[in-house]
């Protein structure tokens, strides 16, 4: 789960990090008001959505190539700004063409900035540690600088059952370059971060750019943070920051079925049950030729009404030209699977191909459903089987 730059910096302070003041506005008036309340000479004016590259991005449909970050100096400018912003598309290379509607903005007191750095905590799978990753080149995507200067990128493995120790934050701070006083700032500032990090439940926290301002403070002048969805359960009020108008609206409504859901590119919707089968059909689909447009794990447990309300958010998805079905049927049964998609085909008055595969309990009585059903259901034997058939089905269409 993402939240806002503004969010994540609320938390951060919350541990004894350091940023810039600032307020969220929701319009043009509180934007300027925001400003007021700031009572300085320079003010930073911030899209709130969650993507990156907000201020190399551009607004579509606009004339100037003026990004979602700006820097200014007047209230008046602070206006004009926040008229650009609000209720406008930006369109960053995070975002891709769509972009996202900007709802919200950050206003931000500005920062005197002598130097930049990246900082970020994530949890390394690879390694079963959280890992400590920083470089002296902020300000950037860090996958730049793995491409052209890897060498610039420091990465500190931390032992989950001792946590972040004093030698692992001296040891980024004199790689980035931090002398005297700044090294026991530098201490200070990533043990705060490190307690967010395992308090929340995250599974990144990225501080992008990590700055050095002209007092020799260091700011979080950039916030970043992403928590792990499985641990929610144990922190409400981090799930009361989500903002649903920044997801993918299929994705949002597959979660009131407890169905995993994740849209795709392409144009062949797959509802499967477990997700090891899942990914499997996503192969085999693309090894014949075809593009799924959905990953979509009913679960073992899927009642007819969760089967069907899955179908309905596959047919949701415009890009859909057919949909594969494959069930193997252990504690999910074939036959509440053969309901579900028999009850949603009618309502939906399915007019593209449909293929489906049951194996498992109860198949005999799921075919039979299917069959006496009077939908064109076409039926497969076996997973290549139906992934050549739904391909094929889904190219006479085009």
């Amino acid at each position: 789960m993402n939240i806002h730059e503004h969010q994540a910096k609320s938390l951060l302070a919350k541990f004894g990090v350091p940023v810039p003041r600032g307020y969220v506005a929701y319009s043009i008036a509180e934007s300027i008001s925001a400003a007021e309340r700031l009572d300085g000479s320079v003010y930073v004016i911030k899209s709130q959505i969650h993507a990156g590259g907000r201020g190399a991005g551009h607004f579509a449909g606009s004339s100037t190539k003026k990004g979602g970050v700006r820097v200014v100096k007047t209230l008046s400018e602070v206006g004009s700004a926040a008229e650009d912003m609000l209720g406008k598309v930006l369109v960053t290379k995070q975002t891709g063409p769509e972009g996202k509607l900007v709802q919200r903005l950050y206003i931000e007191e500005g920062c005197e900035i002598e130097s930049e750095f990246y900082l970020s905590f994530i949890v390394d799978r690879n390694n079963s540690c959280v890992t400590l990753i920083a470089s002296a080149e902020g300000g950037v995507e860090i996958e730049d600088v793995a491409e052209r200067a890897p060498e610039k990128i420091i990465n500190i493995p931390i032992d989950l059952i001792t946590g972040l120790q004093p030698y692992h934050a001296r040891k980024a701070a004199l790689q980035l370059g931090l002398k005297d006083r700044q090294i026991g700032e530098a201490v200070k500032f990533l043990e705060a971060i490190y307690e967010a990090f395992t308090e929340l439940d995250a599974s990144t926290i990225e501080i992008n750019p990590l700055v050095l301002d002209k007092s020799g403070a260091l700011i979080a002048l950039d916030a970043k943070i992403n928590f792990d969805p499985n641990a929610l359960y144990r922190q409400p009020d981090i799930e009361k920051l989500r903002d649903l108008d920044e997801e993918e609206p299929a994705e949002v409504e597959a979660a009131k079925y407890e169905l995993n859901y994740v849209k795709l590119d392409g144009d062949i919707g797959c509802m499967v049950n477990g997700a090891g089968l899942a990914m499997a059909t996503m192969d085999i689909i693309k090894l014949h030729g075809g593009e799924p447009a959905n990953f979509l794990d009913v679960g073992g447990g899927a009642t007819k009404e969760r089967v069907a309300a899955a179908f309905k958010i596959i047919i949701s998805d415009p890009n859909v030209r057919g949909i594969l079905v494959n069930i193997f049927g252990g504690i999910m049964k074939c036959d509440i699977i053969a309901e579900g998609v028999v009850a949603a085909a009618n309502e939906l008055d399915l007019k593209i191909p449909l293929v489906v595969r049951l194996e498992g309990t109860n198949v005999e009585v799921g075919q039979k459903i299917m069959t006496e059903s009077g939908l064109s259901i076409i039926s497969a034997d076996n997973l290549g089987d139906a992934a050549e058939k739904i391909v094929n089905s889904v190219r006479g269409l085009k």
